[in-house]
């Protein structure tokens, strides 16, 4: 029989169900330090990962692993010219938290917009003492302009919940989508630089990569307007959050939201000096629904890519598919 590591605690039913297939070595505690995932993957054909660091050193560990199944739709934590060299099959877990996750960006949205977050601090410490005219003033969301970096499935799917609020869509990505898909969305394509200085909302929904890296920076935040907000629900690294920290110190922007972060779990302490920022620990696709509908496609490519089940040689989501078929090498 097969052996897999599932190197992450997931949904117990999933691991009785790989468990039909394969001898399974689950982890089940805290995230594996990268010596002992490497040691526990040295005899593996296949893996289940939800953010580990996959390289070059890893895979050369372990002779037998084929495949390694990403319980995510972004694969950064993957070296993939590595993978490519060894003939190991990446796989991720796209389509399946694109609504949640645009349903998370919203409500990020919305709090850094509506100063929630800094509100709900305040009222906790007891500072409530009466109503003010000015008191939390913050920035319309109805009927104002929201950029969108990054119109993939993601993207889209925010540029559809803007319609119910009436706002004009712009959005910037690597190339410009289909003429019907900007119909539908009313959707205007632009360059980074004048979303930057025209959306009163930007939200970040593109993928991590060398290029992407620091996408927003002080020079893209000194464009934005002073009334705006930045949400980021994409990777960290996407945005220089040291950066980020002076422009929200300086009210060089108004607010920001961020879920993912630079080095995370760690992040920049300077982020928990600022009131203006509404800070979540990556939870974008945490709905019970999603996060099993994303555990159960994890599995499914795993099982298929190691040649069983009714997909036996077809997974549904492969990174790099031109290695199937080939020898590990």
């Amino acid at each position: 029989m097969q052996k897999i590591l599932v190197a992450r605690p997931i949904f117990p039913d999933v691991i009785e169900r790989l468990k039909q297939h394969f001898e399974v070595d689950w982890n089940n505690g805290e995230v594996l330090p990268a010596d002992e995932l490497t040691r526990r993957l040295a005899d593996k054909d296949g893996a289940l990962t939800a953010g580990d660091p996959i390289g070059a050193a890893v895979l050369a560990a372990a002779p037998r692993l084929r495949v390694v199944s990403n319980m995510a739709v972004g694969y950064n934590n993957f070296d993939m010219a590595a993978f490519n060299a060894a003939n190991v099959l990446g796989t991720n877990t796209p389509d399946v938290l694109n609504e949640s996750t645009a349903d998370f960006g919203w409500a990020l949205m919305m709090a850094a917009a509506r100063r929630i977050a800094e509100s709900e601090h305040w009222l906790r410490a007891g500072q409530w003492q009466k109503w003010a005219y000015d008191g939390f003033l913050g920035t319309d969301v109805y009927g104002s302009t929201l950029g969108v970096i990054g119109m993939g499935r993601i993207g889209q799917a925010l540029a559809r919940r803007a319609r119910g609020f009436n706002m004009q869509v712009i959005y910037h990505n690597r190339s410009r989508v289909a003429p019907e898909i900007e119909a539908e969305l009313n959707a205007e394509y632009v360059s980074k630089a004048d979303l930057l200085r025209r959306a009163d909302h930007v939200v970040l929904v593109l993928p991590y990569t060398k290029e992407n890296h620091h996408t927003i920076g002080a020079a893209e935040l000194a464009q934005m307007k002073p009334t705006a907000t930045l949400t980021n629900i994409a990777r960290g690294g996407i945005v220089d959050d040291a950066a980020l920290v002076e422009a929200l110190r300086t009210k060089r922007i108004a607010a920001a939201g961020l879920d993912v972060y630079e080095g995370e779990p760690k992040l920049n302490p300077a982020l928990l000096t600022v009131p203006n920022v509404v800070l979540t620990p990556h939870i974008a696709s945490a709905t019970e629904a999603t996060r099993r509908a994303m555990a159960n496609l994890a599995a499914d490519n795993l099982i298929a890519a190691l040649g069983e089940g009714p997909h036996a040689g077809r997974p549904a989501n492969p990174i790099n598919p031109e290695v199937i078929g080939k020898a590990r090498s």
